[in-house]
């Protein structure tokens, strides 16, 4: 109870900084990630200390390659790693696969609703219209539309969220 507490603390901290100001601050993660360590080995031992360590680094290497592609930020494999040490491997994989269908559901909705949606069906339309009469046209993807992001943060948190809420329906 204790672990799911400073967890839902510092992710509503999180998502505040991060939607307002894209930025998920070291000052809120590295404290929270020494208490967590030191809480797992005062409660469990160096088992404990262990399994944080593996959930640490299991939660920092999901989100590894795609920040070292430029599509993540670094705050948010420093707060998927920190979901790691405190709950441990398994409950950050579940958090991760939970984040990425949000991550998703979150990116789609941006497309649809942004601005230029219709315009950009109507084109895709008549994409699949001429590739069905056999014209080669090629599948414009404009450099804005490429460069749109969104707070990742949320996604993450939202899957933190998803996975608390399943343990508790499973238990």
């Amino acid at each position: 109870m204790l672990f799911n507490l400073i967890l839902i603390i510092v992710l509503i901290v999180c998502v505040i900084t991060d939607v307002r100001k894209r930025l998920i601050y070291n000052k809120v993660i590295f404290p929270a990630l020494i208490l967590s360590f030191l809480l797992h080995l005062f409660f469990n031992g160096w088992s404990g200390l262990g399994t944080s360590l593996l959930g640490f680094l299991i939660g920092f290497g999901i989100l590894l390659i795609p920040y070292f592609m430029g599509g993540m930020g670094a705050g948010d494999v420093k707060l998927l790693a920190l979901i790691g040490a405190l709950k441990g491997p398994a409950f950050v994989v579940n958090t991760s696969i939970y984040m990425a269908l949000l991550g998703g559901v979150i990116a789609l909705g941006i497309l649809i609703f942004s601005g230029g949606a219709v315009k950009r069906f109507r084109y895709y339309i008549s994409w699949l219209y001429a590739k069905k009469s056999g014209l080669k046209v090629p599948l414009a993807l404009t450099k804005e539309s490429m460069k749109t992001s969104y707070p990742y943060g949320v996604a993450i948190a939202g899957g933190a969220i998803l996975s608390i809420v399943g343990k508790v329906w499973i238990s």
